[in-house]
């Protein structure tokens, strides 16, 4: 894997906890960081963005390889890890720093992003509007040590939170296999 031709992807899906994995697992993904991103305060603690006061989200950023997992690619695993549909935060989490958004990079990643989104509407895989909004990307702050690879940690933690959270089941349902696929 070339480390000359990476690029940076941006989610937020609720709980970044819940968010490295499925990245992580990938053929050319270099790197998956959990963070605070799209607010307006420098360098965020964890407890300054629970609070809802930073505008921040609770997100990841991917370092990955184009040539070997393209964007539209990791868009189609990030949908296969949220509720598309909630406006006020992921599952059990609620607030603005647990809302979903993609943070595009580049005008390429913006309208692959829109087409994506677009596409997850018209399948009528959700009975209600997708309202996961694309905005650019902001000053990324990588989260707090104890946060990263948190489900290589704390697995039992982060399968506990997983299934607890709702999440599981909701992916269960609405994706059955076809997640990563």
């Amino acid at each position: 894997m070339s480390q000359n031709n990476t690029e940076f992807a941006t989610f937020a899906g609720g709980c970044f906890w819940c968010m490295v994995k499925p990245f992580d697992e990938q053929p050319g993904i270099i790197k998956v960081v959990s963070g605070y991103t799209g607010g307006h305060k420098a360098n965020p603690t964890y407890e300054e963005v629970c609070s809802d006061t930073t505008g921040h989200y609770e997100a990841v950023q991917i370092e990955f390889d184009p040539d070997v997992f393209p964007y539209e690619k990791l868009l189609e695993l990030f949908w296969q890890q949220i509720d598309p549909t909630d406006e006020g935060g992921q599952f059990y989490d609620r607030g603005h720093s647990y809302k979903t958004a993609i943070f595009y990079h580049s005008n390429e990643q913006k309208e692959l992003a829109e087409k994506s989104k677009q596409r997850l509407e018209q399948s009528g895989r959700f009975n209600k509007p997708v309202v996961t909004p694309i905005i650019p990307a902001k000053e990324f702050y990588p989260a707090e040590e104890y946060h990263q690879d948190f489900y290589k940690k704390n697995p039992q933690r982060y399968n506990a939170y997983q299934k607890g959270s709702g999440r599981e089941a909701f992916i269960e349902r609405h994706w059955g296999d076809q997640v990563g696929k």
